[in-house]
């Protein structure tokens, strides 16, 4: 069973774009690699932003020294 995982940084998508997501990313797994779309997997995890880290700082502080 293909298991894909998909982790953003806030803020929480919306329902609709959450099944978008899950309905493409199925399709590609299917196109690309052969996969029976009944078995494929998809799930969409939302972080907070002070809770992911790039180079030292969180997502959080990067956003407010870029703005």
């Amino acid at each position: 069973m293909p298991y894909v995982n998909i982790k953003l940084a806030g803020p929480e998508p919306t329902d609709e774009q959450k099944e978008q997501v899950i309905a493409e990313v199925t399709e590609v797994m299917e196109r690309v690699l052969g996969k029976k779309k009944e078995r494929v997997m998809v799930m969409i995890e939302t972080l907070s932003p002070q809770s992911i880290g790039i180079g030292g700082k969180s997502v959080k502080t990067i956003t407010k020294e870029s703005k």
